[in-house]
C-alpha cells in the first residue's frame, strides 16, 4: 500500500465494513415486532439490497464525474447549490456518521458485555463503547498506512467470521425453525403495508454505507476508474451476506426470542451452539463491529475536511497532520459520536438516522437526472448501467419508505427535517459576508 493514497481493496473494505454493522445484527428484532412472515422478512433484505445496488450504480456516475472527497456534500454543491451541499454535509456530520458510529459502538459494547458478563449496568456498556471509539480515533488520526491496514484487517476478519457463523449454524442446528420462506396467503398484504415500508427504514439503515467510498474520493488511487467498481463490488458482497445471515438467524432461532431484542446475533448463536459456544460467537460478533466503527471514523471526517476547505470561517476543519490526515475533523467527529453514546436511546437513533440518511441519498440520486439535463456534455468516465432504471428503482423504493415513515413515525421524521432546517440556518450564518466559499 502506498503511503499517500488508498487502493481498491482498502476502499472496498471501507464500504463492506460501513455496511455490515449495527443494522444487520440488531434490526431483525425490531422487524419481528410487526412482521412474522419468513418470506416478507427476507424480501425486506432483498429489496434493501436492490435499492442499495441501484443507489451505488447511480453514485458511481456522480463519483467518476466529480472525483473529490465529501460524498453528498461534493455532489449536491455541484448539482444544486452550495447551500444544498452544506446541509448534506451538516447531515453527514451530525447524523449520517456520528449517529451510526455511536450505534455501532453501543452494539459492540452490548454484545461484548452480555457474552462475557451477562447483564451489566448501562454505564459499563457505554464505557466500553466510548473506549473503543477513542482507540480507533487515535489510530485513524495517524497516517494512511496505519488507517488503511487497520481497516483491511478487521474487515477481512468480519467477512470470514460471518461466513463461518452462517455455515456452522445451519450445519449444527438439529431442528430448523418452522419458518416458510416462500409466499403464502397474507404475504401480499404485508409487503404492501405501511408496516413493511417502515421496516425498510431499519433495513436501509443496515445497508447505509454503500456510498462510503465517495467520502474518500480525493485519497483514492485513480478514482475515476476505481470508484465505480468499488461501489458496485462492495454493495453486492454485502447484499449476499445479509440475505444469508438473516436466513440463518430465522432458521436456527425461535422468532419469539428475537422480538424487540438488540443482540440478535448473540441470541442466534446461543440457540444454534448452546450457551457457552454461543457466548464465544457473541464475543466474535462484537469484535466484528470494530471494523464498522473504524470505517466510519475513517470516512466521516473527510466531509468536515472539504467543508473546511470551501468555507473560510470553518477552515480549521481542513487542517491535516504531516501525513495529510484530517486529524482535527476526526477528533471532532468522534466527539459528536461520544455525545450520542452518552445521551441517546438505541431505537430512536436508529429510526431518526435511517430516515435522515435515506432522505440525503434520495436527493443525491435525483440529482443524477438534474445533471444529465443541465450538463449533457459533462465528461462522464462511467455512465450508470441501464440508465435510467437504477435511479428510478432507488427513488421509488426510497420515496415509498420515506413517505410511510413520515406518516407512521412522525416524531423521528419531523426531528430529521428540523435538523435540515438548522443546517440551512447555519449555512447562511457561516457564509455571510464571505466570497467564494465553495470551490467546487
Amino acid at each position: 500500500m502506498t503511503s499517500d493514497k488508498f487502493r481498491f481493496i482498502t476502499v472496498t473494505a471501507v464500504i463492506v465494513a460501513n455496511m455490515i454493522g449495527t443494522g444487520v445484527f440488531t434490526s431483525l428484532g425490531f422487524q419481528l415486532v410487526d412482521i412474522r412472515s419468513g418470506f416478507a422478512l427476507l424480501l425486506l433484505w432483498a429489496v434493501g439490497g436492490l435499492a442499495a445496488l441501484c443507489g451505488a450504480i447511480s453514485y458511481a456516475e456522480l463519483g467518476a464525474a466529480f472525483p473529490r472527497s465529501g460524498g453528498e456534500y461534493n455532489f449536491l454543491s455541484r448539482i444544486y447549490h452550495p447551500s444544498a451541499g452544506f446541509v448534506s454535509g451538516w447531515i453527514s456530520t451530525t447524523v449520517g456518521f456520528a449517529a451510526p458510529t455511536a450505534l455501532a459502538a453501543m452494539t459492540f459494547a452490548a454484545y461484548f458485555t452480555s457474552s462475557l458478563f451477562g447483564d451489566v449496568h448501562e454505564i459499563l456498556e457505554k464505557a466500553f463503547a466510548v473506549a473503543l471509539l477513542l482507540i480507533l480515533t487515535a489510530v485513524h488520526a495517524t497516517n494512511h498506512r496505519n488507517s488503511g491496514s487497520t481497516q483491511v484487517i478487521f474487515t477481512a476478519l468480519k467477512v470470514v467470521v460471518i461466513i463461518i457463523f452462517i455455515t456452522a449454524s445451519l450445519i449444527v442446528v438439529e431442528s430448523p425453525q418452522p419458518v416458510i420462506f416462500t409466499p403464502v396467503q397474507g404475504d401480499f398484504d404485508i409487503i404492501t403495508s405501511g408496516t413493511f415500508a417502515v421496516a425498510l427504514i431499519y433495513v436501509s439503515f443496515a445497508y447505509s454505507g454503500w456510498n462510503a467510498a465517495t467520502y474518500l474520493s480525493s485519497e483514492i488511487e485513480n478514482p475515476q476508474r476505481i470508484l465505480p467498481w468499488v461501489l458496485i463490488t462492495g454493495t453486492s458482497i454485502v447484499s449476499i451476506l445479509y440475505l444469508a445471515l438473516n436466513y440463518s438467524f430465522l432458521t436456527v432461532t425461535p422468532m419469539d426470542s428475537l422480538v424487540g431484542e438488540i443482540e440478535v446475533g448473540a441470541i442466534a448463536a446461543q440457540a444454534a451452539f448452546g450457551e457457552n459456544a454461543g457466548n464465544i460467537f457473541g464475543v466474535a460478533l462484537a469484535l466484528l463491529l470494530i471494523s464498522t466503527v473504524s470505517a466510519m471514523t475513517m470516512a466521516a471526517p473527510r466531509v468536515m475536511q472539504v467543508i473546511g476547505e470551501d468555507f473560510p470561517r470553518l477552515k480549521f476543519l481542513a487542517r491535516t497532520n504531516s501525513a495529510g490526515i484530517p486529524a482535527t475533523a476526526i477528533y471532532l467527529q468522534s466527539s459528536v459520536a461520544v455525545l450520542f453514546i452518552l445521551s441517546s436511546t438505541f431505537e430512536s437513533i436508529l429510526v431518526f438516522a435511517g430516515f435522515t440518511m435515506a432522505l440525503n441519498t434520495f436527493v443525491t440520486v435525483l440529482g443524477l437526472f438534474v445533471l444529465r439535463w443541465r450538463q449533457p456534455d459533462l465528461e462522464r468516465p462511467y455512465r450508470s448501467f441501464l440508465f435510467p432504471l437504477p435511479p428510478i428503482v432507488f427513488l421509488t423504493l426510497t420515496g415509498w419508505t420515506l413517505g410511510f415513515t413520515l406518516i407512521m413515525r412522525p416524531v423521528e421524521a419531523l426531528f430529521s427535517i428540523g435538523i435540515i432546517g438548522i443546517g440551512l440556518i447555519f449555512y447562511y450564518i457561516t457564509s455571510k459576508n464571505s466570497e467564494g466559499e465553495c470551490n467546487t
